[in-house]
């Protein structure tokens, strides 16, 4: 008998087009998601996307999507209240939604003053499994656990169904792959996340330390503490929203403690 995912909530996978490829930068031109309940029910929800800025030559070639297309589309804000109702209550999947398709969906909404917290939901990266398992790409993802040639690559509705199926593909083949979502939600993860950009990271003892630049490895509120200047380089530089409001974060408790102190 195949096995299944097994779920306690519904699990929404996504895929977005975009302008690029920085989630700090980029918009969203198309977003495509595919609602699976316990039940085994679905739901569908896609729209093209007004990125409100011209589409690079570039990125056209790879999505076929141009300004000419989303011209007449709504913008992420005039939807962003839709998505944040389809994925209300529900767990994330996606290929490569870790590194991209998640830190510019909380772009997003953090730009339009969407109140929607993406950190509570368990994240599936079906890329990540794949990577672990046989490292390749979306396309031969679907033609080694699938048996099928992917039609229509890099559009948001051929990509999100294709992830779905390449995670049911992937539970078939590995007996040790958890079915839950709270297990591949662990499974996927590299490290423990602070932000979803990866530059903060907890430490083995749950500490909050950088993840890059001179002070990799060290304790982010030891840093602010010495140098605070370095929180203001961060906070006028090109990081992404939520990098910069998980500093504040930090910041602000920093201060709160040295008040009690």
């Amino acid at each position: 008998m195949p096995r299944q995912l097994n779920l306690e909530r519904p699990v929404v996978f996504f895929d977005l087009e975009t302008t690029g490829v920085n989630p700090t930068k980029d918009k969203i031109v198309e977003i495509s998601m595919l609602k699976v309940h316990p039940d085994g029910s679905e739901e569908t929800f896609h729209s093209l996307v007004n990125p409100m800025c011209p589409i690079p030559e570039s990125s056209t070639a790879i999505h076929g999507i141009s300004d000419e297309d989303v011209a007449n589309a709504p913008t992420f804000a005039d939807i962003a209240l839709k998505i944040a109702g389809f994925i209300e209550n529900s767990d994330l999947g996606g290929y490569n939604c870790l590194r991209f398709d998640v830190p510019l969906l909380a772009e997003s909404f953090l730009e339009v003053d969407v109140p929607i917290d993406l950190r509570s939901r368990k994240i599936v990266d079906v890329q990540v499994i794949f990577h672990k398992k046989e490292q390749r790409t979306l396309s031969a993802a679907y033609s080694f656990y699938c048996d099928k040639v992917l039609e229509d690559a890099h559009t948001a509705t051929a990509d999100t169904r294709a992830t779905y199926e390449v995670l049911l593909g992937q539970l078939e083949r590995y007996d040790d792959l958890p079915t839950s979502i709270d297990g591949l939600d662990e499974y996927t993860h590299f490290k423990k996340t602070v932000d979803f950009a990866g530059r903060f990271v907890y430490d083995e003892d749950e500490n909050v330390i950088f993840n890059f630049g001179k002070y990799k490895g060290k304790s982010v509120e030891d840093v602010l503490s010495r140098d605070p200047n370095y929180y203001h380089w961060m906070m006028d530089s090109d990081f992404p929203r939520d990098t910069k409001y998980q500093l504040q974060k930090i910041k602000i408790r920093l201060e709160g403690n040295a008040i009690k102190g």
